[in-house]
């Protein structure tokens, strides 16, 4: 196994938490370089790193074969396009562009160098959803008729990330958190047919979205119900599934996340395990018309998953779960502009 040399072009929260962990233990991978404008202070972390000062010093490293774009939204496509051009792998975080015709030229100049564009969607290695799907793939829910997916957090004021709080491509709670679980949704169910869009400001002096609702629409009659909040100080489950057997109710209760921001690296043997109390409760009636309640215990989360699949795509040319085709539909609905 030859580790893949990979840079970051940020050491924000993104980068010191969500990459470079998995970066510096997944044997898969070398963390080799950082873009660090000002401060080096990947280098607090990690000695041997490589502290770049430009974009294009870091492009012309030829030891350099992956670039994780972990940069703010409105970045994504300008940047991604100089890293594929400079005939590097892309790792792009979501929502990969603002908007459709942005992503197509990323995936047509990906196709043209042979040069692999993935998008950054671990949370579809969450314990929760991946529960959720388990219990979908079992048939006690039986044909399922509505989901619902929350992301709800409780932050009535403004925050200092300007990137997110002004009108620039890809900002807003629903291109923020509503990328996750639309991703979630086509993970599961594919293309929806039809989808509807609510969006809301209601946070004094705000000039973005807070609050988003999205209804999709699949095949079989499938209704997929997403919300994103600002505004939730009593959070609500983050997975309900309702069929024509039963119903699935879990919390939104990953780990992985909290861990990390803890300190635990992502070789420990407790990583992505939930809390014992944060157990699913599956409802249904089985053959003998019997109401069965059972508590599902969640999937052990698995963001190294993601990294894995990255390897395997790159190394041995395996497909990636994460399609673009799919992201491609995602943008579509992200950029959406009905109010």
């Amino acid at each position: 196994m030859t580790p893949i040399k990979t840079a970051l072009l940020a050491y924000g929260l993104s980068g010191k938490i969500f990459h470079a962990p998995f970066l510096a233990t997944n044997k898969g991978f070398e963390l080799y370089a950082v873009l660090e404008r000002n401060n080096q202070k990947a280098k607090n972390d990690f000695p041997d790193v490589k502290s770049y000062a430009s974009l294009e010093e870091l492009l012309a490293d030829n030891s350099i074969e992956l670039v994780v774009v972990n940069t703010p939204n409105n970045t994504h496509f300008e940047l991604a396009k100089q890293c594929l051009q400079a005939k590097k792998h892309v790792l792009l975080e979501k929502p990969a562009t603002a908007t459709p015709e942005e992503f197509l030229e990323l995936m047509t100049i990906s196709k043209s160098i042979n040069k692999q564009l993935l998008i950054y969607q671990n949370r579809r290695w969450s314990s929760d959803i991946c529960t959720a799907k388990e219990i979908i793939k079992s048939g006690k829910l039986g044909n399922i008729v509505e989901v619902h997916l929350r992301f709800d957090r409780f932050r009535p004021t403004i925050s200092a990330k300007g990137f997110k709080e002004n009108e620039l491509p890809g900002s807003g709670i629903l291109y923020d958190l509503g990328s996750h679980l639309i991703d979630q949704a086509i993970s599961i169910f594919g293309k929806p047919k039809k989808h509807y869009i609510q969006k809301g400001m209601y946070r004094n002096g705000t000039i973005v979205d807070d609050y988003a609702f999205v209804h999709l629409l699949f095949e079989n009659q499938v209704n997929a119900f997403i919300t994103v909040s600002l505004h939730v100080l009593d959070v609500l489950p983050g997975i309900v599934i309702h069929g024509t057997k039963g119903s699935f109710i879990k919390d939104f209760c990953d780990e992985q996340e909290n861990q990390l921001m803890a300190g635990m690296a992502p070789n420990h043997p407790d990583f992505g395990l939930e809390l014992e109390n944060k157990v699913g409760k599956l409802t249904y009636v089985d053959e003998n018309n019997n109401t069965i309640v059972e508590r599902i215990p969640s999937q052990k989360g698995n963001f190294n998953g993601l990294f894995d699949e990255v390897f395997d795509c790159i190394r041995n040319g395996k497909p990636f779960s994460v399609r673009n085709e799919e992201i491609l539909e995602q943008i579509r609905i992200l950029n959406d502009r009905q109010l």
